[in-house]
């Protein structure tokens, strides 16, 4: 199964580009496929501009739009990986939705409003923060993510949610031994989700 691993976060030693890195890795021990695509080392432009609305006269798809299509193209599995900064994900990561996962790719309009283009895709999150996880659940953080990012994504695109991992208390002081076990739970995600395939 082809894996896209969509990853955003601007420091490459970063915990998220670890968990990315590690589940890329187990999922390709496994069998599958994996597609990287970190967007801040791509240098991802996030902005949707105008002439990308599809009700604008001069719409067009623009070219990296249509390379990242490209690369996604047979996808089976999304493995969403970014922090919660402002309880939210990273804005580059919104406008890859926006314009990547968006109008013609993900979705197309019908009379009802959308009409999903990508049933039989799967949708994975893994996500962290700073604060402790029980503090994110307990002011609502996680949920309202979780509902914006997986079930509602997931619904307009027909993409079929697997699971959503969040790790709290993400710190620069962290031990070794608890990046470990954290990046153990990715491997192990990646090697179930693959031997399933």
């Amino acid at each position: 199964m082809l894996q896209a691993v969509i990853v955003a976060h601007p420091n490459p030693d970063s915990f998220t580009l670890s968990v990315a890195h590690a589940y890329a890795q187990a999922a390709e021990a496994a069998g599958g496929q994996v597609v990287v695509r970190d967007l801040y080392a791509m240098n991802f432009d996030p902005c949707l501009k105008r002439d990308e609305i599809p009700s604008e006269p001069d719409y067009r798809l623009h070219p990296d739009v249509a390379a990242e299509r490209a690369a996604l193209e047979g996808v089976g599995l999304y493995v969403l990986v970014y922090p919660f900064w402002v309880n939210a994900p990273p804005a580059i990561l919104k406008g890859y939705i926006d314009r990547v996962l968006g109008f013609g790719f993900g979705f197309a309009p019908d009379g009802e409003g959308a009409h999903p283009t990508a049933s039989g895709t799967r949708l994975l999150s893994f996500t962290s923060s700073g604060a402790p996880r029980h503090w994110v659940v307990d002011t609502g953080a996680l949920s309202a993510v979780r509902n914006l990012f997986d079930t509602h994504l997931a619904k307009v695109c027909g993409l079929t949610v697997v699971d959503h991992i969040h790790f709290g208390a993400i710190t620069p002081n962290m031990t070794a031994a608890a990046v470990e076990r954290h990046l153990d739970l990715v491997r192990n995600t990646a090697n179930w989700i693959n031997r399933d395939s």
